[in-house]
């Protein structure tokens, strides 16, 4: 059987990952931070290499002289982040007995974990239906 925590990186993965509307609102969060910490990015990490938290780690270095604009959009964009793990968890903590019961063999991303819940909708639990209702927005 399946661990919750496996459960819970599994649907964030699905979740954040797996659909067109996640990606969009992943995509806006990082042009508000980009936006708002623009001159940051420009005078101090221009050289850095994206990828493996780097330019994130050089915006870290440079705290001291961070922008309240450039403060401002990381602040925002770790409570949206801490809001969508917030409602993520929800989820796993009512879908983890259907999760397990319905798709243990389904492997996750793209949605899979999502189509196959959908698929066995009929028997799947009314608690996880609602979280998933309540936190995934339909596109």
């Amino acid at each position: 059987m399946k661990s919750k925590k496996f459960v819970f990186s599994v649907v964030v993965s699905v979740m954040i990952f797996g659909s067109a509307s996640a990606m969009a609102a992943n995509e806006s969060l990082l042009d508000s931070v980009v936006e708002g910490c623009m001159t940051e990015l420009e005078t101090y990490c221009k050289d850095v290499t994206p990828g493996q938290k780097r330019v994130l780690a050089c915006l870290y270095a440079y705290g001291d002289k961070l922008s309240g604009k450039c403060e401002y959009a990381l602040y925002d964009a770790a409570v949206q982040l801490e809001r969508a793990i917030a409602a993520l968890s929800y989820v796993v903590n009512e879908c983890t007995e259907d999760l397990n019961k319905f798709c243990a063999e389904v492997e996750a991303g793209e949605g899979r974990l999502l189509v196959c819940l959908d698929e066995h909708a009929p028997d799947v639990s009314a608690r996880c239906k609602d979280a998933i209702s309540e936190v995934i927005v339909k596109e």
